[in-house]
């Protein structure tokens, strides 16, 4: 099992193979996903601050997306794409970006979590 920790919003277990995005969905945590997770989108865009060697491999097809990203970091990555592949703990931040896409796409979350990172 691996760890996925999201600043500000606790830490959630998941099996190798689950995607950061999974973990999120999984612990309630605020991550958008327009697409649905099929990295059409750049909504489940996260920070990796721990634990990228725990990950997949960045394919052309997510550089393709996050060059359509808000504040493109080093340590971006798409949620969706992010596949875990050996036991650890993954630390992400989730991104302005992100927190206001799963606003729009919760409507009853509006506010409740992008207070939280002002």
């Amino acid at each position: 099992m691996a760890i996925v920790r999201f600043k500000g919003y606790g830490e959630v277990e998941v099996p190798v193979g689950a995607s950061i995005l999974e973990a999120a969905q999984k612990g309630h945590v605020p991550e958008g996903y327009a697409c649905g997770g099929v990295c059409a989108c750049s909504t489940c865009h996260v920070y990796v601050s721990k634990g990228a060697e725990l990950l997949s491999e960045k394919e052309e097809e997510e550089e393709d997306i996050l060059d359509k990203a808000f504040d493109v970091r080093a340590t971006s990555r798409l949620g969706c794409q992010s596949t875990i592949k050996t036991d650890g703990v993954v630390e992400v931040e989730i991104t302005r970006e992100s927190l206001e896409a799963y606003e729009n796409e919760h409507p009853e979350a509006r506010g409740k979590y992008t207070k939280r990172t002002a």
